[in-house]
Formats: structure tokens, C-alpha cells, sequence
């Protein structure tokens, strides 16, 4: 008796896609709207030590975050939670860049 196993290939595509990473909903426009006041001087996320700035991060998140709010209709933990991940993410990224 051989030992034969099935796959069932609708399955198996449905757990691939499953285990991507998911976006959630307003992420890159948070991100464009923190990298914006970057931009225009508005904030700041990195400080000239290399440092990450926490209050910048906290203040580019909040005013992220009430314009996600503003536009998806979200609370506010919802909101904040997608600002700091992005404010985090784009801190990350100009640190990154002043470093090289």
C-alpha cells in the first residue's frame, strides 16, 4: 500500500494569500501625509544625533491620525495605531538615509 497524500490546490492558494502581510486600511496615506510634514519642515522624526525625535513622532502620528480619522470614520485607537506604525516606518526610513 502506497502512501499518497492529496493537495488541494484552491486550498493551498487561499493559506499563501492568507499569510502575506496585510495593509491596513489608510496606511499610505498616513505615511504620505507624515512624510508631507517631514517635508515641509512641519515635524521632526530624526534628530542631527541619529536619534530617533519621539515627541515629532508623537506629534506627526496625532495629526495623521485625525485626518485617517477625519476620512475613514474610525476611533481614535484605530486611527493612532496606523499613524504610529507609519510615523515609526518613515522615522525608520530617514534615519536610515542620514546614516548613509
Amino acid at each position: 500500500m502506497s502512501n499518497r497524500r492529496s493537495v488541494s490546490w484552491s486550498n493551498f492558494r487561499s493559506d499563501l494569500r492568507a499569510d502575506r502581510i496585510q495593509v491596513p486600511a489608510g496606511f499610505l496615506g498616513a505615511r504620505g501625509r507624515i512624510e508631507g510634514m517631514v517635508r515641509f519642515g512641519k515635524v521632526a522624526l530624526v534628530k542631527a544625533d541619529g536619534s530617533f525625535d519621539r515627541a515629532g513622532i508623537m506629534k506627526a502620528a496625532a495629526q495623521a491620525a485625525k485626518e485617517h480619522q477625519r476620512v475613514y470614520g474610525s476611533t481614535w485607537a484605530a486611527a493612532m495605531s496606523v499613524s504610529l506604525k507609519a510615523a515609526w516606518q518613515a522615522a525608520n526610513t530617514i534615519r536610515r538615509k542620514v546614516a548613509h
